[in-house]
């Protein structure tokens, strides 16, 4: 940039050079970002540290990012009030009869709570609580144990309402309900996937199953349970029919997680609720200072152009749909590896963007490309915030059960090649109820 004591590859090896330096020594990834930021704009004479903070304090004056704090408190609301209980009740009449009964409860339990949590690490920390030694008990094997449950709980940021597809949207201008509408059937792949990955396991280590439930049990567990999944219906269908925005969906969430709790199931005391405002607080003070810092780090590439520097090389390449598919997944499986999924969104979906609409392909296609990529970053290392959180738990190393998470990956990874090869896959329920959000 005209004006600049640095150049564009400059600016580039001082960036990326201390933000990595910063997470080789452990540092959080929102620091490492801040102080990959700092030198740079003390050096610069035209920039200050100040800019740091006015950047940052920019990517928090969003009104869509409101919905973040809201949603993760509709999830803590829900377990809390003992909604989740109803749940795994229905999701035990639903699969408890399948091969590795638990592990499929664990799986189906994760598929509704996706529904209205949109935190995978929200999940990972329940559902480990709940699972992990209940499985020990019956005789699952460890390192599968804490592998199912990690891995069941990236559904959370696939099934809408998620939080990425927010913060994809909000960042990335792309339509919020053709999103959530996008991750419905990917998201049910993958978990009908996983739950094929535990009956294979399942009849191989012969792990035990639960008797088959009566109608009359099933019966009681969804009448007992509509009211709970009617909510990712109200999330989901008011965003789309244009009752309301994301953000007002999740307070309304909020509102309708808080009349179950409180006065439908009536198990909701004040040391719970206190405590799913604690829990909402910290986890949502963690995404969203990721944001401020990201938005201040992707400022500075813009800054010095760096973007098109990349860009100019790639462009070149001259790939197709399809390649150009595969470039954006291979590019988020590497960043996902060492960087949170909210800043990778931020700094890398804003470099891709003009070179995925340069060959055609749409907006939702690419938005759910990168989100099913940044999932796999949840569980695989050296970041792989779930996993560490279901090790953490299980007091298990994280070399113990790497293994077993691979291969569960697998399946995982044969549906993201679907959705690049076969665009209907995510786009068709957005054409089909409302095609005016696709390009």
């Amino acid at each position: 940039m005209t004006g600049s004591i640095l150049s564009s590859g400059q600016a580039a090896t001082i960036l990326f050079g201390l933000f990595f330096l910063c997470l080789f020594l452990r540092v959080p990834v929102a620091f490492s970002l801040a102080l990959a930021c700092l030198p740079i704009l003390l050096i610069e004479p035209r920039l200050s540290a100040m800019t740091l903070l006015q950047e940052t304090f920019n990517a928090y004056n969003s009104f869509i990012l409101l919905a973040v704090p809201f949603f993760l408190l509709t999830a803590n609301l829900m377990n809390g009030g003992g909604i989740t209980k109803q749940l795994l009740r229905l999701s035990r009449a639903m699969v408890g009869h399948f091969p590795g009964g638990l592990a499929q409860i664990n799986v189906v339990l994760s598929f509704f709570f996706a529904g209205i949590s949109g935190s995978s690490t929200a999940d990972a920390a329940s559902q480990s609580k709940i699972f992990i030694d209940a499985q020990r008990q019956e005789g699952y094997d460890d390192s599968f144990s804490v592998a199912i449950t990690a891995v069941s709980s990236v559904l959370a940021v696939i099934i809408p309402p998620s939080i990425l597809m927010i913060i994809w949207g909000g960042v990335l201008t792309t339509s919020i309900g053709a999103l959530f509408l996008a991750g419905v059937i990917p998201g049910a792949l993958i978990a009908f996937a996983q739950m094929a990955t535990v009956h294979a396991y399942a009849k191989m280590r012969g792990y035990p199953t639960y008797p088959r439930a009566t109608w009359l049990e099933f019966g009681r567990g969804l009448v007992v349970s509509i009211p709970a999944l009617m909510t990712p219906l109200i999330i989901i269908g008011g965003k789309v029919f244009g009752w309301f925005t994301a953000t007002e969906s999740a307070c309304i969430a909020v509102l309708y997680a808080t009349f179950l709790s409180v006065l439908y199931y009536r198990q909701m005391t004040f040391r719970a609720f206190y405590e799913a405002l604690l829990d909402t607080g910290r986890f949502a003070s963690i995404a969203l200072f990721c944001v401020g810092t990201a938005s201040a780090f992707g400022w500075l590439l813009a800054y010095y152009k760096i973007p098109q520097a990349i860009l100019a090389n790639v462009s070149s390449w001259d790939l197709s749909q399809i390649g150009m598919g595969f470039l954006v997944a291979a590019t988020f499986l590497v960043v996902g590896c060492f960087l949170d999924a909210i800043p990778a969104i931020i700094i890398v979906g804003t470099i891709l963007q003009p070179l995925t609409q340069s060959v055609g392909m749409d907006p939702v296609q690419f938005a759910m490309i990168g989100i099913v990529s940044l999932a796999f970053g949840l569980i695989t290392p050296p970041y792989g915030l779930c996993l560490l959180i279901a090790c953490s738990i299980a007091e298990m190393r994280l070399y113990d059960v790497l293994k077993d998470v691979l291969i569960m990956l697998v399946p995982m990874l044969l549906v993201l090649v679907l959705i690049i090869l076969w665009p209907d896959l995510v786009l068709f329920l957005p054409s089909l109820i409302s095609p005016e959000f696709l390009q």
